[in-house]
């Protein structure tokens, strides 16, 4: 059986959240001129619902998407509301004027109140059956979860989807998580749950593709991503790195691969922060070949070919004695 046959195509969500984590980067702030060209490129390469809007400047964030709206953008636009915010009820009001769909945030860390479990439980569902009332769909995700017991973790889950949640996010907040204990924790939500599971990772240990992946291959539907892995501290899952490997294994993500290049491009212009040569998939040295042994048959050395995410090889060879490598022709 082949690895496609396996898994027949499954259809993963890219759920795109450079809109709103690439905005919690040191330095990067996007205007509503970059906002609509960020939209647009998502748009243009296939990605189906951006997350736009953060809890913490919830207002801000629905004014400056007024004119995606306004400019015919056709993405599914999202946003994420805390349960435990004070304006609750005005939030999910405000947010139905102009997004497609909520996810309500449960924060399990007993650093946020309400600190008792059974506190954190009635005020989801109170809340969930509030914004069911101006949405159509809704989802419940859960930061901090993977820092959290396992069992808890489910029985709040499996509460969300017995109360009509249509999705469930799992939030690997710090980036500690490994990917044996995603694969463990993912497929015993999967066996548990109704709604589909969503996938949210940081890299703080570089593992956030890893993890994803592990995810994916243990049941989850979607998983959050950001051009170029923007985001918090060490940043978030890349776009373009998951959409390349998850075409590997055999699963459709209705991303166009051979744009990966320029979104990568365009999204490091408009948010200042430059793509390290070394950086998989998109970096300028990713089809550089430099090593003699590499130089006969460079495509050995490539995990694929780099026009199908819109690069070029290049070959280099080393002048003896100099510092400055000289370009050969392909």
């Amino acid at each position: 059986m082949t690895r496609e046959s396996r898994h027949l195509k499954r259809p993963v969500l890219l759920r795109d959240s450079t809109l709103r984590e690439a905005m919690d980067t040191p330095g990067v702030w996007f205007d509503a001129g970059a906002r609509r060209r960020v939209a647009e490129l998502l748009q243009q390469i296939g990605v189906q619902e951006a997350e736009v809007v953060a809890p913490a400047r919830i207002a801000d964030d629905l004014e400056a998407i007024r004119p995606l709206r306004d400019a015919g953008v056709e993405l599914r636009l999202t946003g994420l509301i805390y349960t435990t915010s004070p304006d609750f009820d005005d939030e999910v009001e405000r947010a139905a004027e102009l997004l497609d769909r909520v996810d309500l945030l449960v924060p399990l860390s007993t650093r946020r109140p309400p600190a008792s479990r059974p506190g954190k439980v009635s005020l989801m569902l109170a809340s969930l059956e509030r914004a069911l009332q101006a949405f159509p769909a809704v989802g419940v995700g859960f930061p901090h979860a993977s820092q959290t017991e396992e069992d808890f973790v489910i029985d709040i889950a499996k509460q969300a989807d017995g109360a009509g949640a249509e999705r469930i996010l799992f939030y690997d907040t710090n980036g500690s998580a490994q990917p044996f204990g995603v694969h463990q924790i993912i497929k015993r939500l999967v066996g548990e749950l109704e709604a589909g599971l969503i996938f949210h990772g940081h890299d703080d240990l570089g593992l956030a593709t890893a993890n994803s992946l592990a995810a994916v291959l243990s049941g989850a539907v979607g998983l959050d991503v950001t051009i170029n892995g923007l985001g918090d501290r060490a940043g978030n899952a890349s776009l373009e790195q998951l959409a390349v490997l998850l075409e590997r294994e055999g699963f459709d993500t209705g991303i166009d691969l051979s744009q990966l290049r320029f979104a990568s491009e365009l999204v490091a212009e408009e948010s200042g922060i430059p793509v390290s040569g070394l950086a998989p998939v998109v970096g300028d040295f990713a089809f550089e070949h430099k090593s003699p042994s590499h130089l006969a048959e460079p495509s050995e050395f490539e995990a694929f070919e780099p026009e199908l995410v819109g690069g070029e090889r290049r070959l280099q060879e080393a002048i003896a004695g100099t510092s400055e490598p000289e370009e050969l022709e392909d």
